[in-house]
């Protein structure tokens, strides 16, 4: 139920009602986990969308290994 609900929140968000909600917290999902789910979706669209708009393009695995590698050793704060 709770991706029934999300994927309406990503794809036909003006669409959302109050009864979307009852149905998902009829399934047991909580309003805090409605909230959150929402969120969720909303910063990934509005993620998607910047980098869609800026250009920015996925890094090619060997720059993540090496990120990853730089990250392990030296942490995400610079020295």
């Amino acid at each position: 139920m709770l991706l029934r609900f999300v994927r309406k929140a990503a794809t036909a968000s003006a669409t959302m009602t109050a009864e979307d909600a009852a149905t998902a917290r009829a399934a047991g999902w909580t309003d805090e986990a409605l909230y959150d789910a929402v969120t969720v979706v909303a910063l990934f669209r509005f993620f998607n969308t910047w980098c869609d708009s800026h250009g920015v393009r996925a890094m090619p695995p060997a720059e993540h290994a090496l990120s990853g590698k730089r990250i392990a050793s030296e942490g995400y704060l610079p020295r």
